[in-house]
């Protein structure tokens, strides 16, 4: 491991403007939009854990589809309730939209949270027909890119039409070399078993790397190297920099069915 300061290079917080303020919004829009009239079915366990639970926002007619959004917060932070406004363009697009909380760390590891990700998908996925999507922001979007790789086994991995890793780490090695290893006890093991860049994907595989051109250099990089690795096995992965967003606003067009991210969601 070189010299660099690899806790600045995963820093957004202190390198955004408006975080806090952004950031302190997500949980009241996420209640307005419950409070709404949608239809949405809450605090469905897909596991016995406590945060072993996910909840669907259900368009007005029979879905699409399925399409899944997985939460970061650096596998440390947030749960399920802070979201619940980025469904709607998915929603608005006519799919249901599943959130799931997990397990964060340090009560669990990241092939745990991994292994979460994977009931909570297959859980839906009995409730919802048809093809499937898969979208994730940050450390959710390192989980999300997780079903495009060959190694990782859900039943329902037939009908994974397309994964879209927002601000994803594809390389969990660096992190290592952080002060939030402490928490996130990772080795060299489990990085390298849990970097989508250091395994095979899935022949089927359709990933898009989708990272704000305003973020930290690093992840940048990590959704360029993801895409450049990837190619040489032949599969459909592009990276696409997104404007000027920094890694907290480059969600935000979720929150649109018309929205560039949310296209490449769900069409």
């Amino acid at each position: 491991m070189t010299d660099r300061d690899w806790d600045d290079a995963f820093d957004n917080r202190t390198h955004a403007v408006g975080v806090d303020a952004l950031i302190g919004e997500w949980p009241v829009a996420a209640a307005a939009y419950r409070a709404s009239g949608v239809r949405i079915d809450t605090d469905i366990a897909y596991g016995s854990s406590a945060r072993q639970k996910l909840d669907i926002i259900w368009p007005d007619r029979a879905p699409k589809g399925l399409a899944m959004f997985v939460h970061g917060g650096y596998w440390m932070a947030f749960d399920k309730s802070n979201w619940t406004q980025f469904a709607k363009g998915a929603r608005d697009r006519g799919w249901a939209v599943a959130i799931p909380s997990y397990t964060l760390a340090p009560q669990a590891k990241i092939h745990e949270m991994t292994a979460e990700i994977v009931a909570a998908l297959d859980h839906a996925a009995q409730m919802v027909d048809g093809p499937i999507r898969l979208a994730g922001h940050s450390a959710g979007g390192h989980l999300v890119s997780r079903f495009a790789c060959r190694d990782l086994q859900a039943a329902c991995a037939g009908r994974i039409e397309h994964v879209l890793s927002i601000s994803g780490l594809h390389d969990l090695r660096p992190l290592m070399a952080t002060k939030m290893n402490e928490t996130l006890h990772l080795n060299l093991a489990e990085a390298r078993a849990e970097s989508a860049a250091l395994l095979e994907p899935r022949r089927d595989a359709r990933l898009t790397a989708w990272v704000g051109g305003g973020e930290r250099p690093e992840f940048i990089r990590q959704a360029q190297l993801l895409e450049i690795v990837w190619r040489s096995f032949d599969v459909d992965v592009s990276a696409v920099v997104d404007g000027i967003h920094n890694h907290f606003t480059v969600i935000e067009g979720l929150r649109d069915p018309n929205s560039d991210i949310t296209q490449a969601f769900v069409t």
